[in-house]
């Protein structure tokens, strides 16, 4: 089962792709003219006149028919392309009497024409591979018993029963069991995940060991899977600005040529033979047709973007593409992004009186009925948690309650007199810690601090970035003394802090100003710097739903070494446009006065062109490759 997105042509069945060759509608036309083609050849050689005629006609209308009906289309809609370049050429050629030239040509350019509808399909592989990452059906339960249903018919808030082995078909929260997940095929990481009952999980991960049961959040047509397709479908429909230069490039040389063509037939015919001067404008029409320059930009571009995909990068344009490759600064959000988003206790200070134990004891058997983030760290770091009585909160300064019948207080040093700790809570402050103070009846006995920890792979990350040439920036709403403390852990010198969403965006419009940025966040207060920066990206499908519309690029999973290399793979990217483009127009401006001189004739014009093609389309699949030592 594929999950269907409206209007997506991902949607269509796609077996024909995996089949044999010779059931490819596609290709069979161009083949065949081929087959003809070759069989002319061997006629006429043998002596065979009439039949090889025979035989070059049907190769030119087999090839013919794949660009002609499109060419005369366009031309009653005012549209000048290059299948209309091709068609007239041909024709010419058959008027001039050249079938088997005219056969060479259509055959030739019919292939080309079938080369690059495979290669994009084959470009696309990466992509429609997300599609087939959701089984068929999915086992629910309902009143008491299983149900085996339609992945696609899934509805929130049903429970979904996944046993080893099995793939998940929505998103949803664990709900009972205990088990570990395979999400390499979704985020690119190989190390399975652990989740416990509160974890959330996301459609197409493999539940590798023990059974769960998953409350579903999300519809079986409308996932974090889905969510991907979409954006995969935006990544296919727009082009980058190198693809609008080569259009802009390609639509005024289309009638350009047409021109000169006809002044070299004119002009030509003025001065010497009519059939000589003819002849060569058509071969200059097929010299000059930019074939290579309108194919070879998109078709590097779908291929970036689809080999981007196998391991976890989205893409939403080839725009995107472009530009990721051009980026000389990184501006990073520090809580979900630089950080796990899970605080976790890192320090916990006691008097000599009492012991660390008893100090997470006592603080966890007040704040364990508490949904704060820091109330949730202290509870899963005691070794152990006891019931507290006559609890009662207070708002932004802590919270009181009995335990083991004395009166215990936990709450904010601004609340607490840290006592005697003084000196040791403000050095855990230094280090980023939020801390909290614990006092039993009238003393302070204890300190615990909490802080949302670096991701392990952060130093190395900016490393990397700058061994690469890059220059990262921190931006965050935290406190100044927080970020500087992670900032020197991380290796990041240049740290803004105390930022609102809209300091973000001034931020990154600033940096902007000497160099082009990518922006790097999951949180809704960093949409308007992912909206600013030249390149957006937005860590993993879980991010909020403004930071994923405003970002030009999508991880899929939370590891941040995908930032070196997705602006890696960009650059090489960049670096084969570039080569094509070039390649592209050197086939132009070497061709050209060739066919106007009559060194070439439209044979020899015919094959050197499309062979330069071919090679262009090859060239351009490099880019679909997976550079395994950026691993």
């Amino acid at each position: 089962m594929k999950p269907q997105v409206e209007g997506s042509d991902l949607d269509d069945d796609d077996d024909d792709d995996d089949g044999p060759w010779w059931k490819d509608r596609e290709v069979m036309p161009a083949v065949l003219s081929g087959v003809a083609l070759v069989l002319g050849l061997i006629c006429e050689w043998t002596g065979l006149e009439t039949v090889a005629q025979v035989l070059f006609w049907a190769s030119l209308l087999l090839g013919a028919s794949t660009f002609t009906p499109g060419a005369i289309r366009n031309l009653f809609k005012g549209k000048l392309g290059i299948s209309l370049l091709m068609t007239i050429s041909a024709i010419g050629a058959l008027i001039l009497g050249y079938v088997e030239e005219a056969a060479a040509l259509a055959f030739l350019y019919s292939i080309v024409e079938a080369l690059e509808d495979k290669a994009m399909d084959r470009a696309r592989g990466g992509l429609r591979s997300l599609l087939k990452l959701v089984p068929e059906t999915a086992t629910i339960g309902r009143g008491g018993k299983r149900e085996n249903i339609a992945a696609k018919d899934l509805e929130v808030g049903q429970l979904m029963l996944v046993a080893p082995g099995e793939r998940i078909a929505t998103d949803g929260i664990v709900r009972s069991g205990r088990s570990t997940l395979d999400t390499s095929a979704i985020t690119g990481e190989s190390i399975p995940v652990e989740v416990v009952v509160g974890d959330t999980v996301s459609a197409g991960a493999i539940n590798t060991s023990g059974a769960l049961e998953v409350e579903t959040t999300a519809a079986g047509s409308d996932n974090s899977l889905t969510t991907i397709v979409e954006l995969v479908e935006q990544a296919q429909n727009e082009k980058g600005e190198r693809a609008r230069i080569a259009d802009r490039i390609a639509k005024p040389l289309v009638p350009g040529v047409l021109i000169l063509a006809v002044l070299v037939a004119v002009l030509g015919s003025l001065l010497g033979d009519p059939e000589v001067w003819i002849t060569r404008a058509l071969v200059v029409l097929v010299a000059a047709s930019p074939c290579a320059l309108a194919i070879s930009v998109p078709l590097t571009v779908v291929a970036g973007i689809g080999a981007a995909s196998k391991f976890g990068v989205v893409i939403k344009s080839g725009a995107a593409f472009e530009r990721l490759g051009t980026i000389k600064h990184v501006a990073v959000d520090k809580t979900g992004t630089l950080t796990r988003n899970e605080p976790t206790v890192t320090a916990v200070l006691a008097v000599d009186s009492v012991s660390e134990q008893q100090v997470l004891q006592w603080a966890a058997a007040l704040e364990h009925s508490s949904s704060h983030p820091l109330a949730t760290a202290i509870t899963q770091a005691a070794p152990e948690v006891v019931e507290g009585t006559e609890i009662s909160e207070r708002a932004g300064h802590g919270i009181e309650g009995t335990v083991d019948g004395a009166r215990i207080t936990v709450g904010s040093p601004r609340w607490i007199d840290a006592g005697e700790l003084a000196g040791q809570v403000t050095g855990l402050e230094d280090q980023g810690m939020t801390v909290v103070v614990v006092k039993r009846e009238n003393d302070t006995v204890g300190a615990i601090g909490v802080r949302d920890e670096l991701r392990d792979e952060v130093p190395q990350v900016v490393d990397t970035l700058a061994d690469q040439g890059l220059g990262v920036t921190m931006l965050t709403g935290d406190n100044a003394r927080t970020a500087a403390a992670l900032a020197r852990q991380a290796g990041i010198s240049d740290v803004r802090a105390e930022l609102r969403p809209e300091d973000k965006a001034s931020a990154v419009a600033e940096l902007s100003q000497s160099s082009s940025v990518a922006m790097i966040g999951d949180g809704i207060n960093d949409a308007p710097a992912l909206a600013s920066a030249d390149v957006g990206i937005a860590m993993g499908v879980s991010g909020s739903d403004a930071a994923l519309e405003s970002a030009d690029v999508v991880f899929t999973g939370s590891d941040l070494r995908l930032i070196p290399r997705a602006l890696a793979h960009a650059r090489r990217g960049g670096r084969i446009i570039n080569q094509n483009i070039a390649l592209s127009l050197l086939i132009i401006a070497v061709l050209m006065p060739l066919a106007i001189t009559g060194v070439l004739g439209l044979a020899a014009v015919v094959l050197v062109h499309e062979v330069a093609e071919i090679f262009v389309i090859l060239n351009g699949l490099r880019a679909a490759r997976v550079d395994k030592s950026l691993d």
